[in-house]
C-alpha cells in the first residue's frame, strides 16, 4: 500500500503593513518591509496560497510537510496570522513544519513568534522549544525535521544546522533505516553544496551530505529558492533523492516560477523503494491549479 506525501514552502503570507514593521522597530524589518512593499507583495499572492491549500486538501493525501517561509519579517501579529492560515491546513498530526529564514528573520520571543506553531513542529511524544531534529513516524514513512532558520545580519539568508543536529540526524538516520523505515528529511534550505548563492545558502551543507551520504535517506525536501529543483545524491546506503519546491504563493509571470506544490507516492516494488512524484502547478490565466510533469524518481525525473 503507497502513502501520499504533499509538500509545498514559502508561503510569504501577506500583508506586511507599517504597524507591523514598527511595532517592534528593527532595521532588517525596515529593510524586509520596504522589499515587500516595492517587490514582493506583486508577486507573493495570499489568494495564489489559498488556491494550492485547496488543492492540496482536495487531493486527500496522506500528510502535508511544509518546510517554512510562512511569514516576512517575524513580526508578531504575521505569526498570529500565519498560525490561522497554517491550522487550516489541517491538524498537527497530518502537518509536519519546519521554519525558514523570514521565520526567524530577527529574534522574537518564542510564545508569540514560532512557538505558535510548535505543535507542527514536534516529534511523536516531544515537548519543548527545541525540537530538532524532530521524528515523526506514519506507517513506513519517517519524516525528518531540520531547522536552518536562525536570524541573520541584514544582508544575509543563510542557513545552519550546528553540530548537535548533525550528529542527531546520524543517529536518528541510522537507526531507522536498520528498522526499515523510509526516511524524509525536511529543511527549509537547499542541502547540498552549490545548491543557492553564498549569501543565501546552507553553511553547512557539506556536512550534511556527508551525513546522508554516510547513513543513507531516500528524500530531502527544501524550498528558498523559489524554483524547482530535482537532484540525487549517492551514498552507502544508495540514492538520496533531493527535491526543491517553488514558493506556494507566486505569480503566474513570465521570470517566475508559478506556485507549485508537490505531490509523493512512496511504495515498495520488487523490494525496493519507490517514489512517484506528480506537480501541481499554478494556471494563472485558468485560475486553478493543473498537472505538471509527473514520474518516478530516479527513473523518469
Amino acid at each position: 500500500m503507497s502513502l501520499t506525501l504533499a509538500h509545498f514552502s514559502d508561503v510569504h503570507l501577506g500583508p506586511v503593513p507599517l504597524g507591523d514593521v514598527l511595532g517592534d522597530f528593527r532595521l532588517k524589518r525596515l529593510i524586509g518591509g520596504a522589499s515587500w512593499h516595492f517587490r514582493r507583495k506583486a508577486l507573493h499572492l495570499n489568494a495564489n496560497a489559498d488556491l494550492l491549500r485547496a488543492d492540496v486538501l482536495a487531493a486527500k493525501v496522506n500528510h502535508i510537510c511544509f518546510t517554512g517561509d510562512l511569514v516576512n519579517i517575524a513580526a508578531q501579529a504575521e505569526f498570529a496570522r500565519a498560525a490561522k492560515w497554517l491550522a487550516q491546513c489541517g491538524s498537527p498530526a497530518d502537518v509536519s513544519m519546519v521554519p525558514g529564514n523570514h521565520d526567524a528573520y530577527v529574534s522574537a520571543p518564542f510564545g508569540t513568534g514560532l512557538g505558535l506553531f510548535r505543535s507542527y513542529m514536534q516529534g511523536d511524544g516531544q515537548a519543548g522549544e527545541e525540537p530538532f531534529p524532530y521524528v515523526r513516524l506514519r506507517r513506513n514513512i519517517a519524516i525528518i525535521g531540520l531547522s536552518s532558520a536562525q536570524p541573520q545580519s541584514l544582508r544575509k539568508a543563510v542557513g545552519t544546522l550546528g553540530k548537535v543536529q548533525l550528529n542527531t540526524l546520524a543517529a536518528r538516520l541510522s537507526d531507522l533505516g536498520t528498522r526499515g523505515f523510509y526516511r524524509v528529511v525536511m529543511i527549509h534550505h537547499p542541502p547540498l553544496p552549490s545548491q543557492a548563492p553564498p549569501r543565501k545558502s546552507l553553511t553547512d551543507a557539506e556536512e550534511l551530505a556527508a551525513v546522508i551520504e554516510a547513513e543513507g535517506a531516500e528524500l530531502v525536501l527544501h524550498g528558498h529558492n523559489h524554483r524547482s529543483m530535482i537532484a540525487q545524491l549517492k551514498g552507502k546506503a544508495g540514492i538520496t533523492h533531493v527535491v526543491g519546491v517553488p514558493s506556494a504563493s507566486m505569480v503566474d509571470l513570465p521570470g517566475h516560477t508559478s506556485a507549485q506544490w508537490h505531490a509523493y507516492s512512496v511504495s515498495r516494488a520488487r523490494g525496493q523503494w519507490q517514489t512517484r512524484m506528480l506537480v501541481r502547478r499554478l494556471d494563472g490565466a485558468a485560475g486553478r491549479f493543473v498537472d505538471g510533469r509527473s514520474g518516478i524518481l530516479g527513473e523518469d525525473l
